[in-house]
């Protein structure tokens, strides 16, 4: 069975947990990160306290063999593999790079784009998009604009012409940015121009790289091909996506299972996908962009593992919202099952969203305009507070999706599966 997990909120509803506990509930053999980059933070807390936040390593790793493939969308950092591989070890994995297979095709972040991106997003001022500050998205527009200058993971097999290549691309973005936007971005705009950065970066990139070489599309489609399960672990949200979320507050990247699919069909793949929606009992937004159900009274539910300080800025919460789960839902096209975490949170007093004013659906406009009519859009709530039997019955009817699973608490044990096991 193959199976993708995505979020359908704005990120941060629970994937990790749930890739961890269906990895172990059908004994897969692989986890596929299909989209994003080390922007990504998939908690999983094991049972006996252990927690670590998985960024590129597959959120199942703590299961004794478990593989993680990155796939060719997947944008590599290779220094926040270096220090994730040290975090996983003293966790106690004595295998993560083994277990690690990376598509030679994968795009490679390097400090200057990390710089730059955070540059221009600290160049928006208030009109920020909200970026986690490690260069996916300068990336991604990098590849687009200027091809010739980007690396990929086999790149670095060969240094030296990893080197030219860097040192044009840093060229080239030092001309972008002819001095820094503001006095906090000084030290960004300063990594532009130092002359020694790119050797330093080179030689901790090449030891990733020789930890875990690239590897073919042959070997990746042989890799999923094998007999079992596979787990395909989606980053970010749905209402994040770059073609249904709502702009500029987007991350350069697919979310929906489509992606997963073509990731499949580029290695000559073509197994039936299931696809599953994770929601949380409510709604939450890292950083920037528009939430319209929003409610500080919801700040006492406890956040432990999503900091506010840093680039994403602020962790908001509201109350679950039908109109933007249809919207997920339909941009998933047909979900074979919805995953709810957090139900712990129910007691909180949570409302349902089911219309906003004067508006029973979101409105057909143009991606900014529909953002900007979103950031004004003021909800409209059913009366009383939800259950939890009734906020599962909310949730089911607003996706479309039957209930396959949900949890109230932070470890794959507090996962209750209704689908069959089999």
């Amino acid at each position: 069975m193959f199976a993708a997990f995505v979020d359908l909120g704005f990120g941060d509803a629970g994937k990790g947990k749930f890739v961890d506990a269906w990895v172990r509930r059908r004994g897969a053999h692989t986890v596929v990160r299909f989209n994003g980059g080390a922007q990504a933070g998939h908690n999983v807390v094991l049972p006996d306290g252990r927690h670590h936040t998985f960024s590129q390593w597959g959120a199942a790793s703590f299961v004794p063999g478990v593989a993680t493939v990155l796939a060719a969308p997947v944008v590599v950092h290779p220094g926040a593999l270096l220090q994730e591989a040290q975090a996983l070890i003293a966790r106690g994995l004595t295998d993560p790079w083994q277990r690690l297979f990376i598509d030679g095709r994968c795009r490679v972040t390097t400090p200057f784009l990390q710089a730059a991106g955070r540059l221009r997003e600290r160049a928006r001022g208030a009109a920020a998009h909200g970026s986690c500050g490690v260069g996916f998205g300068e990336t991604v527009a990098l590849s687009l604009q200027q091809p010739a200058l980007g690396l990929h993971w086999a790149d670095l097999a060969q240094p030296a012409r990893a080197l030219a290549r860097l040192r044009d691309q840093q060229a080239w973005l030092r001309e972008a940015w002819p001095e820094p936007p503001d006095a906090a971005a000084q030290a960004d705009w300063q990594a532009l121009h130092e002359v020694a950065l790119a050797e330093r970066w080179l030689v901790q990139a090449h030891e990733a790289w020789r930890l875990a070489p690239a590897r073919s599309a042959d070997f990746m489609a042989s890799q999923l091909a094998r007999p079992g399960h596979v787990a395909f672990e989606g980053a970010q949200g749905v209402l994040l996506d770059e073609d249904h979320g709502f702009h500029p507050h987007t991350t350069w990247s697919r979310v929906t299972p489509t992606a997963a699919v073509d990731v499949l069909r580029d290695l000559g793949l073509t197994p039936r996908l299931h696809r599953y929606g994770i929601v949380r009992s409510y709604l939450t937004r890292h950083g920037t962009g528009p939430l319209p159900t929003v409610d500080p009274a919801l700040d006492s539910l406890p956040e432990p593992h999503n900091p506010e300080d840093g680039w994403q800025g602020p962790f908001r919460r509201g109350h679950p919202d039908a109109l933007l789960l249809r919207h997920a839902a339909r941009a998933c096209g047909a979900l074979d099952g919805l995953l709810v975490g957090h139900l712990d949170a129910v007691p909180v007093g949570l409302r349902w969203c089911h219309a906003y004013r004067d508006a029973p659906a979101l409105p057909q406009l143009a991606p900014e305009a529909l953002t900007a009519w979103l950031q004004a859009a003021q909800p409209l709530y059913e009366p009383g507070l939800l259950s939890r039997d009734a906020l599962l019955a909310r949730l089911h009817e607003a996706s479309g999706a039957a209930l396959a699973g949900w949890s109230d608490g932070p470890t794959h044990r507090d996962v209750r599966w209704l689908d069959p096991g089999e």
